[in-house]
């Protein structure tokens, strides 16, 4: 078995496949390295494990993956190209609705009231405006470009790197049309194949170097994977503090204002690894739809009173 049906194979691998083997190897070698990797729980076929079938399922493998973040197993998906399993697995309204009400019911009932009492004894002041609400950044722009640069990585590190410069172009201009462009560009730059390479087991060989990885890097990278995980919905969760003008507030009380983003970080992590880059983003803006669709609520309840 060549190294890139092995790739293919492995669940347990990031999505990006690793670079095609050199064509002096002998098959010998090749056929040594498969039950190397069989044998490391972190990567084993995603057949040896039960599949994500049901509600109860999902639940009690998240709060696993929470405690022990591992790239295995996917949600259960039709046989699709590597690209299109990275994007569109696990894509069902039962599940989108399933957990957008979770993750409402828990922000809303325990983590929301927890954040909003600290935010009101510390003296944090929301920068929000609850009279002008902005529809397209929170139901279209955040979950477009949050998931891309706190969860496309998490499958695809290669090409999480090559988009850096279109994030740091987007912190410095902020929602600008030119570096919005420019992260399309690059989006579409990493998804597309080398012209004139051919279709392997792998897949085409991709555009721009470095979007896939060695075994040696994905292996080494499955190890640092739940570091990894927890750090960038760490970053997510810290992100969210922008919303808040801190002025005196005491530090240590940061870690509870951001709460509710830290838990739906998780959440969408757990999705996006679980599932595709899809389904995490349509959960993310099913999730900021409700607070929106409360204020416009209350907005037009004050206007009518």
């Amino acid at each position: 078995m060549g190294g890139e049906e092995v790739a293919q194979r492995l669940e347990g691998s990031p999505v990006n496949e690793p670079a095609r083997h050199t064509e002096g190897r002998a098959l010998s070698h090749q056929k040594e390295v498969a039950p190397e990797r069989e044998d490391d729980p972190a990567l084993r076929p995603a057949s040896r494990h039960r599949p994500l079938e049901g509600w109860r399922m999902e639940l009690a493998d998240f709060w696993r993956f929470v405690r022990r973040p591992r790239l295995a197993p996917r949600l259960p998906h039709r046989a699709m190209p590597a690209l299109a399993t990275d994007w569109m697995t696990g894509l069902a309204f039962g599940r989108i609705l399933r957990w957008v009400l979770l993750l409402w019911l828990v922000n809303f009932l325990v983590f929301g009231p927890l954040a909003a009492g600290i935010a009101h004894r510390s003296g944090a002041e929301h920068r929000f405006d609850p009279v002008v609400l902005p529809w397209m950044l929170a139901l279209v722009w955040a979950p477009v470009i949050e998931e891309l640069m706190f969860r496309l990585g998490m499958r695809r590190p290669g090409a999480a790197l090559w988009l850096l410069p279109a994030f740091g172009a987007l912190a410095w201009f902020g929602r600008s049309f030119a570096a919005g462009a420019f992260l399309a560009v690059l989006l579409a730059a990493v998804a597309c194949p080398r012209p004139g390479s051919r279709a392997t087991a792998g897949g085409w060989q991709p555009l721009l170097p470095g979007v896939r990885w060695s075994w040696r890097w994905n292996r080494r990278y499955v190890a640092c994977f739940p570091w990894v995980f927890h750090g960038l919905t760490a970053g997510f969760a810290w992100l969210h503090l922008f919303n808040f003008a801190l002025g005196s507030v005491p530090w240590w009380t940061w870690i509870f204002l951001i709460l509710p983003q830290w838990f739906t970080g998780l959440a969408l992590g757990w999705l996006r690894v679980r599932g595709g880059m899809a389904l995490a983003m349509l959960v993310h803006a099913g999730f900021n739809a409700g607070p929106m669709l409360l204020l416009w609520m209350f907005n037009r309840m004050g206007a009518l009173g």
